[in-house]
């Protein structure tokens, strides 16, 4: 029944609803649901085969589950880095003398803690983002790996994520036992951070030259007005700072450490445009309906929505404000070498893992992560825009001074690249350029 006031209730339920809709996203309610959704992502795939019986993992006396997860997950030694800060789930265990072991993939992270009563796990769900895991490392005969509901997200699922269930490097001031010095300050490490403030509480083999960072060093005392900059800088050797035989190698490897850095936010980008797309339309569907509009109704806010956080994804999937290298930068494990090979590889050979390392991490600036389940599942509106951006941002159409770091020929090499190595992005932009051409 309708009556006069209706029109009050009305506003006033509509202004609710925008409100929501653009505050930070509610991940843990529908329309997304994060807890609740049904999971698909390397690690509930393994377990599925560990219960099943296909997969036996193997138990190690010194390393538990660690090397038997690594490959059955296609998780190299070489991409080990190693970290002190007290910045995780067992850091009672975790000091300078007794870091925390990461390995990683393109989608999952494994934190391994000697004496430590589980392996961490940080894994992609390609539509509901980062998932977190533990498993005991006490040997059974199905270890179970078990899904954390919620306590993970005081980090990540903060604006340290963008505001989603997320990936997380930080680097910080650890005084001597690896205890982090808030006060300080705290920097979450991607591409675009200053090399002077990566790498605080995490040691770092490899050259770096005239630069320097915050790695391999402690505050001697609460006093301090710095870390020893110079004492940590250009270390290929970790025997005379830690013990590492009791590691699966004796490396913290610094180009490794700069691939993870820009992975972990590239994979929270991927995230945010997933879930603001699935915010944004359910918010239009509501809308819809009060306003009784047509069901396949997009609103102008909507689209806008959409692309936003498109245009955050492609900026950083291109390395926009990327930190330029001062000096050519090493590593000491074979990492370097093993990434460079990956591909796909366009006609010419080339591809987007090949690294640069003398100003740049790669040679072609565009993240290796298109290539993932996560991105080719973003929802169809959202992968429409983000192709879209990218279309014009690599094209000759744009003055876009967020790209102004790309040269014509960077642009046109990534084009290429993407072109012949990622179809669906190819079948967006011949439609575009059809579309052009047909133009007056």
């Amino acid at each position: 029944m309708i009556t006069h006031t209706t029109p009050i209730y009305l506003a006033t339920f509509l202004a609710f609803l925008a409100t929501s809709a653009f505050a930070q996203l509610d991940f843990e309610r529908p329309p997304i649901d994060y807890h609740n959704r049904p999971t698909s992502n390397p690690i509930e795939d393994l377990q599925k085969k560990v219960n099943s019986g296909e997969i036996a993992l193997k138990y190690d006396e010194q390393l538990g589950y660690l090397p038997s997860v690594m490959q059955h997950l296609g998780i190299h030694k070489n991409t080990q880095t190693l970290v002190f800060s007290k910045t995780s789930l067992q850091l009672r265990r975790i000091m300078p003398e007794r870091p925390r072991a990461l390995y990683f993939n393109d989608d999952t992270y494994l934190g391994y803690v000697q004496y430590g009563d589980v392996l961490e796990v940080s894994t992609t769900d390609p539509e509901l983002g980062a998932m977190f895991y533990t498993l005991d490392q006490d040997p059974k005969e199905k270890p179970q790996f078990v899904r954390d509901r919620g306590h993970c997200f005081q980090c990540h699922a903060s604006n340290r994520t963008k505001g989603v269930p997320g990936h997380l490097v930080r680097s910080v001031y650890p005084n001597k036992h690896g205890q982090p010095e808030f006060g300080r300050g705290t920097y979450t490490s991607d591409h675009s951070t200053p090399f002077s403030k990566r790498f605080g509480g995490w040691y770092v083999t490899g050259k770096h030259g005239d630069m320097r960072h915050m790695g391999n060093t402690v505050l001697e005392s609460v006093k301090a007005l710095d870390l020893d900059r110079d004492a940590g800088a250009n270390i290929t050797d970790l025997s005379p700072i830690v013990d590492t035989d009791p590691y699966l190698t004796n490396t913290s490897d610094m180009v490794a450490l700069m691939v993870l850095t820009h992975q972990t936010q590239m994979h929270n980008y991927i995230t945010l445009a997933n879930l603001e797309t699935l915010s944004a339309l359910n918010y239009n569907k509501v809308m819809a309906a009060a306003l009784e509009r047509p069901a396949d109704y997009i609103s102008g806010s909507t689209k806008r929505r959409i692309r936003n956080a498109a245009e955050k994804l492609v900026r950083f999937m291109l390395f926009s404000e990327e930190f330029t290298l001062q000096n050519k930068v090493s590593g000491t494990s074979g990492f370097t070498e093993d990434f460079s090979k990956r591909g796909p590889k366009d006609s010419k050979g080339r591809s987007l893992f090949q690294l640069d390392l003398d100003t740049r991490l790669l040679q072609y600036p565009c993240s290796w992560l298109v290539y993932t389940e996560s991105f080719d599942k973003l929802p169809p509106m959202a992968f429409e825009a983000v192709a879209n951006e990218l279309y014009y941002a690599l094209t000759y159409h744009t003055d876009n001074p967020d790209f102004a770091h790309l040269s014509k020929k960077d642009k046109q090499n990534i084009f290429e690249i993407l072109t012949e190595t990622k179809p669906n992005l190819a079948k967006v932009w011949k439609e575009l350029q059809a579309s052009e051409e047909s133009q007056p």
